[in-house]
């Protein structure tokens, strides 16, 4: 019964090898001189001004979210996109998927209207 298991074992052994031997070999063989600089906080060319747990503003949030969401609803059309032509060329589909993804971006640009007059996409 274990025989069975031997190759997810032997691929489990391989991909661990391959992901700490970089990192040990650079440990081990790679220099290590570290001074003032190397050791020091860095923030886009800059010393850090402030707290790392400073408090944002919601609109960063609301503006990643949007994203996020409207990213997933473009990753939603890709399959449809894929099949379009078969989609087109079967009859007895042809007008159930040309519905189907109106209602799909009717959603989607209620979604994106809301939003926008709710002022979630105002930037100030």
């Amino acid at each position: 019964m274990l025989e069975n298991y031997f190759p997810i074992f032997v691929f489990v052994l391989v991909g661990l090898v391959f992901g700490f031997l970089p990192i040990i070999l650079g440990r081990v063989l790679g220099p290590y001189r570290p001074d003032s600089e190397k050791i020091s906080a860095y923030e886009c060319g800059f010393e850090p001004f402030e707290d790392a747990r400073m408090q944002f503003d919601v609109r960063y949030y609301l503006i990643a979210i949007i994203f996020i969401l409207f990213d997933l609803e473009i990753a939603f059309l890709v399959p449809w996109a894929a099949i379009f032509r078969e989609i087109a060329d079967t009859p007895a589909v042809r007008m159930f998927g040309f519905v189907e993804m109106l209602v799909f971006l009717g959603i989607l640009v209620v979604g994106y209207v809301y939003a926008w007059a709710k002022g979630a996409l105002d930037w100030e």
